[in-house]
């Protein structure tokens, strides 16, 4: 995880330059994006960015939840092994029907030639089961295949790699994680990557709906991480609470690999292994 946690900057930039090249949708195009676990956060992200950019409606799905008889005129589907069962339930399902895209981490996965169009990250592959690299590479691919620029968030990544962690965020007893509009995929991204890696208890939401129930947990010795700019108002109240207000002021996929460093640090202060961690695999595959 330390390694391939490392590697995103160099990573993004790669993924950047394949955009113009990548058999995404069409400008206009109405289309679906589907996923588990990391994708399905990565696939909300990238749909909010697409839609609000202009660029054509886009849903997001968690891939055994998705609507596909809407008339998308294409479904993304993510997945670093490209073995999901879900996902490849749902691609069976709408061949031959709907253009299918699947943004992939391993070339000789069954997800190669199940889906019409291929767009394979294979030097973004992850040997931890906790993914960091190949969802931030491949959500830059998309950002990038959208007209961003970008270098900020690399030169962000950067600068984050070489911080020292701030000693509050490493000793928590609890984090909360918000955003507004694409980050908000990001931040239960972030709160999963903290449950993964080092069993810590976090919960994540919209910013605006942290008000309407969820504030009550922050306390004293708790956190509270917004990615990006933060609602008026909101961290007066988080402080009233006791709790410690995080504002990320960075890029939010840079913002993601700080909160990935407290993860890794956090499991290796509990002698925890978080490349193989409790009750997880590198891929969900069920049983028929």
């Amino acid at each position: 995880m330390a390694a391939e946690l490392a590697s995103q900057p160099d990573l993004w930039e790669r993924a950047a330059g394949l955009a113009e090249a990548a058999a995404l949708p069409a400008h206009g195009a109405r289309i679906a994006v589907v996923g588990c676990g990391t994708s399905w956060f990565m696939a909300q992200s990238y749909a909010c960015l697409r839609e609000s950019g202009g660029f054509g409606e886009t849903d997001a799905y968690a891939a055994s939840e998705a609507f596909t008889d809407r008339g998308y005129d294409a479904v993304v589907a993510l997945s670093r092994s490209g073995t999901t069962t879900e996902v490849l339930d749902l691609l069976d399902r709408v061949a031959g029907r709907i253009a299918t895209v699947g943004v992939i981490g391993d070339p000789s996965s069954p997800m190669v030639d199940g889906v019409d169009r291929p767009v394979v990250l294979d030097f973004a592959d992850e040997r931890s089961v906790v993914q960091t690299r190949f969802a931030t590479t491949a959500l830059a691919l998309l950002r990038a295949s959208l007209g961003e620029n970008l270098e900020p968030a690399v030169s962000d990544a950067r600068a984050v790699l070489a911080q020292d962690l701030d000693p509050r965020l490493l000793a928590a007893e609890q984090y909360t994680f918000l955003g507004q509009g694409w980050s908000v995929g990001l931040a239960h991204e972030a709160a999963l990557k903290m449950r993964e890696a080092s069993q810590s208890w976090t919960e994540s939401y919209p910013s605006m709906e942290y008000r309407h129930g969820p504030i009550a947990i922050a306390a004293p010795g708790r956190v509270t991480w917004q990615f990006g700019t933060s609602p008026d108002g909101l961290a007066a109240q988080v402080a009233a609470t006791g709790a410690h207000f995080e504002t990320g002021t960075l890029d939010p996929m840079a913002e993601l690999v700080r909160v990935q460093r407290v993860a890794l640090a956090r499991a290796r202060a509990g002698g925890l292994d978080p490349d193989a961690p409790r009750s997880l695999t590198r891929s969900v595959v069920l049983d028929a």
